[in-house]
């Protein structure tokens, strides 16, 4: 065993700064494991990410078009329902036109 009564400075010192070291040196860094399929397990990942994005991308391009086509046939069957009430507009005021034009030559006769 070592003699705690007859320590001087020096010795206390170094045990300190010791200690000290031995501190930090939990702290530092540890030298990393490299895995060597990382390489390959990054490729099949953008690889996953890729084709994932582009499913997605199908997906809604997929979906516009469907939500295209619908408002189309929504919009041509509208215009459609707006010319048959602008035909029936007009023939009802035809009819009327008409009607007038015949009380007034049978006013007439």
């Amino acid at each position: 065993m070592r003699d705690l009564k007859n320590n001087s400075f020096a010795d206390r010192a170094a045990a300190a700064a010791a200690a000290k070291q031995a501190l930090l040196a939990k702290f530092r860094p540890k030298p990393t494991v490299t895995d060597p399929n990382l390489a390959q397990r990054q490729a099949e990942k953008a690889a996953e990410l890729e084709r994932v994005r582009t499913e997605r991308q199908a997906a809604k391009a997929a979906k516009r078009e469907q939500v295209a086509i619908e408002t189309a046939a929504t919009q041509e069957a509208e215009a459609i329902d707006q010319e048959a009430r602008d035909l029936e507009l007009k023939a009802a005021q035809k009819a009327a036109r008409d009607a007038r034009y015949a009380a007034r030559k049978q006013k007439r006769k």
